[in-house]
């Protein structure tokens, strides 16, 4: 598998122009955002959405001024999306640093958060890109929905695979699946060729969020963190498939470990010996496998572009990532 830093080699200096061009969205005249501002720099993660936005316009075509306007209107949208989360959520930390909340309090991190969707905002209008401004807000709005979607199936647990589905269409892949139209938009691409980029991001996207389901079961193994699933009353796809499985009295024993408000390890090791028991990892896989392979449908038209070796490497990453 190629590690991501090969898949990145392509676009190297197109994702060092974007860099550049990022930080400059969020300059201010205001001392306390641009201190701000730089702390939610340091912590830039993979960049696997700008990344995936400078694939697909290449793969459609060339890479243009708008590409940096649809890679850096997704990416602040996002990360205000992820401000606003970890509020929601009370999270401590996120890529090993303290999320803002901690430091700076509630009201003001709410404040940067809407900060930085008003830049986004102010990116689109100024340059006029009104397409990639459509594509991106449509996805906010998608994942909004399949927040609230899930809050609300978390407190209720009557979660069936038709509704996971939709939470993660609507939570995850609808933003992948902003990232590969926008990408394709900026390059001049046609509606049918930016409708297929669309589908080829939505059907990765929900591998991704397949895949990010299955490491909160199997992490022990790569190291990375898990239960937290458990630990918020999220039934995704290895614990539903499994309580199809089982009878009614075992399946009622797993529903009142999951409602429990102070889980154990115990409790945590007991319900991943359940999935494990009834293969529910083992079918989260198969699925991710199949939504894979629609996603790679969609771009077969363009096997001819000397990008998409690098875009089916960039896929053979999501789905075999670690963490």
């Amino acid at each position: 598998m190629a590690s991501l830093k090969e898949i990145k080699l392509p676009v190297s200096q197109e994702l060092d122009f974007f860099n550049d061009y990022f930080k400059q969205s969020f300059r201010s005249d205001v001392y306390l955002l641009n201190l701000i501002t730089n702390y939610v720099l340091r912590s830039k993660g993979k960049q696997m959405r700008p990344l995936l936005v400078l694939l697909s316009a290449k793969l459609t075509g060339e890479i243009t001024p708008s590409t940096y306007d649809a890679a850096t209107l997704i990416e602040l949208m996002h990360t205000a999306t992820l401000i606003h989360d970890d509020v929601v959520d009370d999270a401590a930390s996120r890529r090993g640093l303290l999320t803002l909340h901690k430091i700076w309090k509630n009201k003001i991190t709410v404040l940067i958060g809407d900060y930085l969707l008003s830049r986004g905002l102010l990116l689109a209008v100024k340059n006029k890109e009104y397409d990639l401004l459509e594509i991106v807000s449509e996805a906010v709005k998608e994942m909004s929905e399949g927040e609230l979607l899930q809050i609300e199936k978390s407190k209720r647990l009557d979660i069936s695979e038709e509704i996971y589905f939709k939470i993660i269409r609507k939570k995850t892949a609808t933003l992948l699946a902003s990232c590969a139209a926008a990408g394709a938009k900026s390059a001049g691409a046609d509606t049918k060729t930016v409708e297929k980029l669309k589908l080829f991001g939505e059907n990765l996207g929900i591998a991704f969020q397949i895949k990010d389901d299955i490491l909160d079961y199997n992490g022990n193994k790569t190291g990375k963190k898990v239960g937290n699933d458990i630990k918020e009353k999220k039934i995704t796809l290895p614990l539903l498939f499994s309580l199809k499985q089982a009878e009614n009295n075992e399946k009622k024993k797993i529903i009142k470990l999951l409602r429990q408000k102070n889980k154990t390890d115990k409790t945590i090791r007991e319900i991943f010996d359940f999935v494990n028991r009834y293969d529910g990892i083992v079918y989260a896989t198969q699925k991710m496998n199949e939504f894979t392979d629609i996603a790679i449908a969609q771009i077969d038209d363009f096997k001819d572009s000397s990008i998409y070796k690098d875009l089916l490497d960039f896929v053979e990453f999501v789905v075999k990532r670690s963490k």
